[in-house]
């Protein structure tokens, strides 16, 4: 089974003119999100959010903000030019379009390059390549210079493994037990939260706490186990202790931190080692944050009979 847990991501942020995001119905996001080949499975609310687990990861919208994450074999670019035609360009002050390098690339619907010669035709921006193309990557295209700062930190786990890693990829999983297993009402426990447990494996949740955001998902299969986790919670202890927590949890062999203005580096992840970081100044007020650690560990190479 051959699932590409590699996310998609979209940011954008509109002005105070406009009106709130939050006034677009049900129906409509439903429509935008089938461009992409998603569905909404679950939402929340607070008062400063709503919340959607979808098919292939999450939608967040806020009254002036929203961001949306796809995985699988999505196609954002349709949706995100459904969004920015529905919106106006006119009234959007902040835009970023991201795609991590994917396992098997030749089942996505577009290339990178052709997403963005297409977003180019609406929005003026500036596309880059962070990373070999020999090697895992990230793309990132952002919108012309804007006075409007952005926060966001990402960790993308690789190749999981262990007993929680073992039990997701198990014949009888349950919700109650993948929390329990994950322990984020414990990490975090102002969150609310909500999960959707995928047939016959993978599993997604997001939380919110005002307009604090976290949202996981996990393609557990070999040979491309995946966790990803983001939140726009401020670089400090109570993040920290929360990914070092999930990192022990799921025990993966190498792992990047991804972050809009979000620079980890005076913090450390336990037993770890810095194989390779980047910052990239996007404008006056954004900078983009990247980087790559392994376990700290020596790891037997695997043995098989042939």
């Amino acid at each position: 089974m051959l699932f590409e847990g590699a996310e998609k991501r979209l940011e954008m942020v509109i002005d105070d003119a406009s009106a709130s995001l939050r006034g677009f119905t049900g129906e409509f996001w439903s429509s935008a999100l089938a461009k992409a080949g998603a569905e909404i499975l679950s939402t929340q609310t607070n008062a400063d959010c709503d919340a959607y687990v979808l098919s292939e990861s999450s939608l967040f919208v806020w009254h002036n903000k929203l961001l949306l994450i796809t995985c699988g074999n999505t196609s954002l670019v349709d949706t995100t030019l459904h969004i920015v035609k529905s919106i106006g360009i006119d009234h959007i002050v902040w835009f970023s379009y991201q795609r991590k390098s994917e396992l098997f690339p030749h089942l996505q619907a577009t290339r990178f390059e052709e997403d963005i010669a297409r977003l180019k035709q609406s929005i003026a921006g500036q596309a880059y390549r962070i990373g070999d193309l020999d090697s895992h990557h990230h793309y990132l295209f952002c919108s012309a210079p804007s006075a409007h700062s952005q926060y966001s930190c990402a960790l993308q786990l690789y190749h999981i493994k262990g007993d929680v890693a073992d039990y997701l990829c198990g014949p009888q999983q349950s919700k109650d037990t993948i929390l329990s297993l994950l322990q984020l009402g414990v990490i975090w426990p102002e969150f609310t939260f909500d999960d959707y447990l995928f047939d016959p494996m993978g599993y997604s949740i997001n939380g919110i706490h005002g307009r604090e955001y976290i949202t996981l998902h996990i393609t557990p299969q070999q040979p491309s186990s995946y966790v990803s986790i983001e939140t726009n919670m401020r670089a400090g202890h109570r993040l920290m202790d929360g990914l070092n927590s999930l990192i022990t949890v799921f025990k993966p062999s190498s792992w990047d931190v991804v972050g809009i203005n979000a620079s980890l580096s005076h913090y450390e992840f336990m037993a770890s080692q810095l194989l390779a970081q980047t910052h990239l100044v996007l404008n006056d007020t954004n900078t983009l944050y990247i980087s790559h650690y392994k376990p700290r560990v020596s790891e037997p190479l695997t043995v098989v009979s042939l």
